[in-house]
């Protein structure tokens, strides 16, 4: 009895072994086609809008001319560093010929100011640099100066939608070419689609507000969320600002009082199926402050958002929308 029990065991310890070597080899092609899939992906890096590009995508080869010659379009059209761009020659009181691209954006412009009540406005710039930024103009504007600022509405600055927009045409650049897995960042300013090449979905880290102005501290995380398939911007006025008279002013002014604002919202960081949406939108929350921005998203369920502000402790704390997938360092 005990040899027959032995017997039949033979099959089964065939069966085993058998089995383990179909686990490695399964474990190594695994190994084998991540480390392809790895291998497959270019990293590309340039400036542009007076910052930096940075774009990671898998694809057989480098895409980077391709990528250059559509942030050159958008540059040419909208940057405020180019004395050639369409914006410039406007400015200047010329009258060139607008790019479908140009009308694209504008139109775009003008509905994120409707649907926010004049919180987002391309011609704000006169009053942001009337205020010590743009220029560093360290003088305080007047009363009458600010009132008369406000009637002047002929100077376009699209930078507060730009950086956006570059990002969403340099991913139609690559989906042109079919890339399906990339992350495009200009300036902070984020698209993304599929996943990264650990083969995971994106990850975007949003930094924690800081006051230092003499170290620009502040790199730590506040939240780190997932950014799948969609685009992020992030707009904040805790690192651009200056005191007088007792007084904190920020860089974020508000274009139906010509005022620097002045409430707890210290950054927002906004999610949309397009860059250049999330960016306007962005800048427009740092203006309608915490609970207006709140009104704003649910009339905009397409959209998430991570609201960093003080509360009336002074201390740090965030609203985010239900749906927003983050984590905490």
């Amino acid at each position: 009895m005990k040899g027959k029990s032995l017997y039949w065991q033979i099959p089964l310890l065939v069966f085993l072994i058998a089995g383990t070597f179909f686990i490695a080899r399964q474990n190594r092609n695994e190994r084998l086609i991540a480390q392809q899939h790895q291998n497959d992906y270019q990293r590309d890096e340039g400036e542009v809008f007076g910052t930096f590009y940075h774009v990671t995508y898998q694809a057989p080869g480098s895409l980077k001319s391709s990528i250059d010659e559509a942030l050159a379009q958008v540059d040419g059209e909208f940057s405020m560093f180019n004395e050639h761009s369409t914006v410039a020659a406007i400015n200047r009181g010329e009258d060139p010929l607008r790019s479908s691209m140009f009308e694209e954006v504008y139109r775009l412009s003008q509905q994120v100011t409707a649907d926010t009540d004049g919180a987002f406005d391309i011609t704000v710039a006169p009053l942001v640099n009337a205020w010590g930024f743009g220029f560093k103009n360290e003088q305080m504007p007047t009363s009458e100066q600010v009132d008369s600022l406000l009637k002047i509405r002929n100077q376009m600055d699209f930078s507060a939608i730009a950086k956006g927009y570059g990002c969403d045409m340099v991913a139609r650049t690559l989906e042109a070419h079919g890339v399906t897995n990339y992350m495009v960042e200009i300036g902070g300013e984020v698209v993304t689609r599929g996943r990264n090449s650990q083969q995971q979905q994106w990850k975007i880290g949003v930094s924690k507000p800081s006051e230092d102005i003499q170290t620009q501290e502040g790199d730590g995380l506040q939240a780190i969320l997932t950014v799948s398939d969609a685009a992020m911007a992030t707009s904040g006025n805790y690192r651009n600002f200056y005191y007088k008279g007792g007084r904190k002013y920020a860089h974020t002014i508000d274009p139906r009082t010509g005022y620097p604002v002045q409430h707890e919202l210290l950054s927002a960081t906004v999610l949309a199926p397009r860059c250049a949406v999330a960016d306007a939108y962005a800048t427009a929350f740092m203006v309608l402050g915490l609970d207006s921005a709140r009104q704003v998203l649910q009339r905009h369920p397409e959209m998430q958002a991570y609201l960093i502000y003080t509360d009336a402790d002074g201390r740090l704390a965030e609203w985010h929308s239900p749906s927003l997938q983050f984590t905490t360092p």
